[in-house]
């Protein structure tokens, strides 16, 4: 939960914020299973009620700890690097998704944990070694091993350049987004509801402005809704500025690799998908990527 998030987050240890920002991997790996239970509503009109949702659970808890929602007047450029990141990536992503096919589009646009460890080698005090580039780089290939089986492979096609062009923007924002969160280190996590609510505003108007409007049907469809605005696209962001201002970044960038993976085993085991080798061989590359990030960077 956001409670976790501002003065006290400063005293967090770093392997425990990595842990905290870890557990919006976690989260992450459930909005698949999650979002198909919403039916048909559009994406920019889901994004906008799971984020006002997000938004108004971080201002609720902020105002219960006693933060105050003056923690909110911030100078423009943390407005800007907070609403820029959130609001822009899913602004892309889901262009691309329009605009080229989906493997295609989710291939590229999951580009951004390998981003986020080379973009690390910038930051202060966070050196790069050659073993955090070859995790990334397992992850990455278990990834492609994943989303390729799904689709049956890949078909890069010229006329969908303006969707690859959009996945790939949606990666760069998404991935100067989190390693720029270690710049703005003093800012309170709280800040983050802020951040939410305004995308949620902008998604609105995405909405109105490209999208029919077709809301949830039925009490299941309003509760997958809420469990979305609640975890995924909420408490989840809260934790991941935590684990990116304080914890491992080049480790969570390759440990970010597991959420498709995770996302596949929940499908699984909910019955919306079969198991299959390459979901075996995707687990393999990622956890033995993951493995090499932790164990030989140490050395």
């Amino acid at each position: 939960m956001p409670s976790s998030a501002s003065t006290p987050a400063r005293s967090l240890s770093r392997r425990t914020a990595t842990l905290i920002g870890f557990s919006a991997i976690l989260l992450w790996s459930t909005l698949a299973l999650t979002t198909s239970s919403t039916g048909a509503v559009p994406p920019f009109l889901l994004t906008a009620l799971t984020f006002a949702i997000g938004g108004a659970v971080g201002l609720v808890t902020a105002v219960a700890r006693g933060v105050g929602l003056g923690v909110l007047r911030q100078p423009w450029p943390v407005w800007l690097h907070g609403v820029g990141g959130l609001f822009g990536y899913h602004f892309f992503y889901f262009s691309a998704l329009k605009l080229a096919p989906p493997a295609e589009a989710g291939l590229i646009a999951y580009l951004w944990p390998l981003l986020i460890v080379l973009m690390s080698a910038f930051l202060p005090g966070e050196g790069l070694r050659p073993a955090h580039i070859i995790g990334a780089l397992m992850g990455l290939a278990g990834t492609v091993v994943l989303l390729g089986a799904r689709a049956g492979g890949f078909g890069f096609a010229p006329e969908y350049v303006p969707g690859y062009l959009a996945a790939a923007l949606c990666a760069v924002i998404w991935s100067v987004y989190s390693v720029a969160s270690r710049r703005f280190a003093s800012v309170p996590t709280e800040v983050v509801a802020g951040f939410c609510l305004a995308t949620a505003a902008l998604s609105a108007l995405c909405h109105v402005l490209f999208e029919p409007s077709v809301w949830p049907a039925g009490a299941g469809e309003w509760l997958a809704v809420v469990a979305l605005g609640i975890g995924p696209v909420g408490i989840a962001f809260y934790t991941w500025d935590i684990g990116m201002k304080r914890g491992d970044i080049r480790l969570l960038g390759v440990m970010s690799y597991a959420a498709p993976v995770l996302s596949t085993l929940l499908l699984v085991l909910a019955g919306f998908a079969a198991l299959s080798w390459s979901l075996g061989l995707a687990c393999a590359l990622i956890v033995g990527g993951a493995a090499v990030a932790t164990l030989l960077a140490r050395r």
